[in-house]
């Protein structure tokens, strides 16, 4: 390490910290550049990296007492089901895995409706009235989400296929990947 004694041994980094070797100016340069912090650097490089290929969508309900984060293709493809509540309230979807999914404000604005089975969790803003996203029965460890919730900017197309959920088990069981949407 430049200025340390010959023979001395250079002190490593403490916990936490990393060593960026010859990186370190151009690091300290891009954080000054930017104004952020380490952690917000950390995360901005996280989610470059562990969602390439996909965008961070915001969105939220009418009101703007729910917000919330997704990372999912620019690129939608979204359910259109006839189950008994989708029809009565037009539930289209797209799911995402639970790890791409932020909640940004709201929890204690989110109600939640539930029947027959009560795997589904359909959460809706107490104040609008508007469900921005849902916990699917098809994926319990994901979230479908409304792309009509989604601000305006991040989506490119929508495709959009229907399902039949008024034989929900059946068209789940022959759907070749629903059940799988939810895992990263």
């Amino acid at each position: 390490v430049k200025g340390t004694p010959a023979g001395a041994k250079a002190e490593s980094p403490g916990p936490g910290a990393i060593d960026l070797g010859a990186q370190s100016g151009r690091w300290a340069a891009f954080l000054e550049r930017h104004r952020l912090s380490c952690e917000e650097a950390a995360r901005l490089l996280l989610d470059t990296y562990e969602y390439r290929g996909l965008v961070k969508h915001t969105g939220g309900c009418h009101c703007g007492a729910v917000r919330f984060e997704v990372w999912a293709s620019a690129d939608l493809h979204v359910f259109n089901c006839n189950c008994s509540i989708c029809t009565k309230k037009q539930n289209r979807h797209f799911i995402v895995p639970a790890s791409r999914f932020k909640l940004l404000k709201g929890a204690d604005n989110l109600t939640t409706y539930t029947f027959n089975t009560h795997r589904a969790q359909h959460t809706f803003c107490k104040t609008c009235g508007v469900q921005s996203f849902y916990t699917p029965r098809s994926n319990p460890d994901g979230f479908g989400i409304a792309p009509h919730c989604l601000d305006d900017g991040t989506v490119q197309t929508i495709i959009t296929e229907d399902i039949n959920g008024k034989e929900w088990e059946k068209a789940v069981r022959e759907h070749k990947t629903i059940r799988d949407m939810s895992k990263p």
